[in-house]
């Protein structure tokens, strides 16, 4: 392969991650829109915001349905983030 090859297409592979980091983002918002309303719904009732068992489902359910590459201890590192920065955003 050329360099000239190479360059296009590692260019071309990082449009690819571009669109899918713009889709993440995305997802990631409308996820957070969504926590905020369930925020405003349990704040209503006086409930906790926070639901370990509901994060330890949703954890097992990603486990369960990874099928790689993607490490399952690594995936479960970024959902449990995702999971604290919508909590803290529900307070």
């Amino acid at each position: 392969m050329t360099q000239l090859d190479f360059s296009k297409k590692l260019k071309k592979k990082r449009k690819e991650i571009d669109l899918i980091d713009q889709k993440l983002s995305n997802l990631l918002h409308q996820r957070l829109r969504i926590a905020l309303e369930i925020g405003k719904m349990k704040k209503e009732r006086r409930e906790k915001v926070y639901d370990p068992r509901r994060e330890k489902d949703i954890l097992k359910k990603l486990n369960r349905k990874n099928k790689g590459p993607m490490k399952k201890e690594d995936l479960k590192k970024i959902f449990r983030m995702i999971m604290k920065v919508c909590r803290k955003s529900q307070n």
